[in-house]
């Protein structure tokens, strides 16, 4: 595995070791830590902020011995100003080790990373988000138990998120439901690739009938970071898939 790019890109059992491994180093204390990333470089690029992003990767290359570099677009060039994707990849790929990028279009992203020689995480993108799903993942296990053939609920919009979530349903074996309002379904491109690999995926536009008898229900912002069009219509049409109290008493 060179890159983190998509769950669906990467193998269940490296995956599964991902998570594992995670777990056992969370129990160990800073100074019980091995420092493996020593004399590495990790790039970090935030087209898109965060806090919690930065802070997690900031922290966890800094405990695992590395160094960083955090990058603000507006102060490089970054495909623009005359250098393309192409040359800045190439360039970065001359500092550093690693690089992690939160972006805004996934497209780019990818030409990105095919320019590197050197491996990429992606921090997120306006298609998918495999950091926060394995954390979730992670999260769930150290509180219920293995994923493995539970059942988990989403309520609201089809994002990125959700995408990601799809493609851990299949690559964690978990049933996934899916409650989303007429025209904010999750991409019909990944669930057709669910279906391909043995989803057991329900998509529906009743938010009690996903949350009923799961064993967790996900939600997120209404209006995420960057969304575009009447944010009004969209708060209107995705007030039912709110967690109120109704839901979480099932």
């Amino acid at each position: 595995m060179k890159n983190f790019i998509n769950l669906s890109d990467i193998d269940k059992e490296d995956l599964r070791k991902i998570i594992d491994h995670a777990k056992l180093q969370k129990n160990k204390s800073t100074t019980d830590l091995h420092t493996p990333l020593k004399g590495k470089i990790l790039i970090m690029i935030f087209e898109k902020p965060s806090t919690r992003t930065r802070i997690s990767f900031e922290l966890a290359m800094k405990q695992l011995g590395g160094e960083l570099l955090t990058i603000d677009p507006k102060d490089n060039h970054y495909g623009s100003g005359g250098e393309s994707i192409h040359d800045t990849a190439k360039i970065l790929s001359q500092y550093g080790d690693i690089v992690m990028m939160r972006t805004h279009n996934h497209e780019n992203f990818m030409e990105f990373s095919k320019n590197l020689n050197i491996p990429i995480i992606n921090g997120l993108t306006n298609l998918s988000h495999p950091c926060q799903i394995m954390s979730d993942i992670m999260t769930f296990e150290e509180l219920r138990g293995p994923i493995k053939n539970k059942k988990i609920a989403w309520l609201g919009d089809g994002n990125n998120v959700v995408y990601s979530l799809i493609e851990a349903a299949v690559q964690f074996q978990f049933e996934l439901r899916i409650a989303s309002p007429r025209d904010y379904e999750p991409n019909k491109k990944i669930l057709n690739w669910a279906k391909k690999n043995d989803g057991n995926i329900l998509l529906t536009r009743d938010p009690i009938k996903a949350a009923s008898d799961a064993d967790c229900v996900m939600t997120d912002k209404w209006i995420s970071m960057g969304d575009k069009g009447n944010k009004n219509k969209k708060k209107k049409l995705l007030k039912p898939y709110q967690v109120n109290s109704k839901v979480m008493k099932l």
